[in-house]
């Protein structure tokens, strides 16, 4: 639906996200969501064809040639980074495509049913919950846990952009995370298996095995479904890195789609850059132009 001030595609309401989503799927195509940590990177991604573009706070990190991990550390508002993002560089360059917020609900300092009322206003199509502590594990995310800054503040932060009309594509590493964030609410679940492998900043062994992979995603599919069969669901993360190890999981999972940020912003950078300024770096002079 195009925006009445605009004529642009966004933003975009729950159902019509819902939509366009079903509306790729009928073509029997997968869903392909991508991270964007600057305005070229959201304009040549749309133009790629993906179905919805995700800000990220670490896309600024990843950006800048650092880890993605950088996002889950206290060297920055990821709230605040998010909405910069979005504001100043992508949404304004964006046609069509729906533009998802990454969202962090376990900060404290926010008054989420605010700051979600700011995501909407911004233009933003829907949220997603990152920094996540879904991907935290240990004695740490016992810590967070028992000191109210746990999962359960993403599943209300889920629950309330429910309530306000906007999309909600979210990350988590367990079944029985699929099931609450099904449960408040969630419209498309990522099965998350792990920081992505490869490149330059990427790390060096996966967490898992690919079939490790493919069953984990399946279980979190299975748990997710459960609660809600219409669900879309996608995956996400350690050894599924490329178009190939994407069409594995796609044939040996119920997974619809998948969800790229290093995968698609950083790696193709990277390769890119790479071996456009090798071709330059080629090329020789003529011997006239020697002297």
């Amino acid at each position: 639906m195009p925006n009445p001030w605009t004529g642009k595609g966004n933003p975009y309401t729950r159902q019509e996200v819902k939509d366009r989503l079903r509306a790729t799927i009928n073509q029997q195509k997968a869903i392909i969501a991508a991270g964007a940590g600057t305005g070229i990177s959201a304009k040549f991604i749309e133009k790629g064809g993906a179905d919805l573009l995700i800000i990220y706070n670490s896309g600024r990190f990843r950006m800048s040639g650092h880890g993605s991990t950088a996002g889950l550390m206290a060297y920055g508002d990821a709230n605040a980074v998010a909405m910069e993002i979005g504001e100043f560089e992508v949404l304004p360059v964006v046609e069509e495509v729906p533009v998802i917020c990454g969202v962090h609900g376990s900060d404290p300092r926010r008054r989420m049913w605010h700051h979600l009322l700011k995501v909407k206003e911004m233009g933003f199509s829907g949220i997603n919950n990152f920094p996540t502590h879904a991907i935290v594990d240990g004695q740490f995310r016992k810590i967070l846990e028992e000191t109210g800054m746990g999962f359960d503040k993403e599943v209300e932060m889920v629950r309330i952009a429910h309530k306000m009309d906007l999309f909600s594509i979210v990350y988590v590493a367990k079944p029985e995370e699929a099931r609450l964030m099904a449960e408040a609410g969630a419209d498309a679940i990522i099965a998350h298996v792990g920081t992505t492998v490869g490149g330059s900043i990427g790390v060096i062994e996966a967490t898992c095995t690919m079939d490790d992979a493919i069953a984990q995603t399946q279980k979190i599919i299975d748990a997710a479904r459960e609660i809600n069969p219409d669900l879309f669901f996608l995956t996400h993360g350690g050894p599924i890195n490329t178009p190939e190890d994407v069409r594995i999981v796609l044939d040996q999972t119920s997974a619809q789609g998948f969800v790229g940020a290093s995968s698609l912003e950083r790696m193709g950078v990277e390769e890119s850059l790479t071996n456009l300024t090798r071709t330059f770096k080629s090329l020789t002079l003529p011997v006239r132009n020697r002297k």
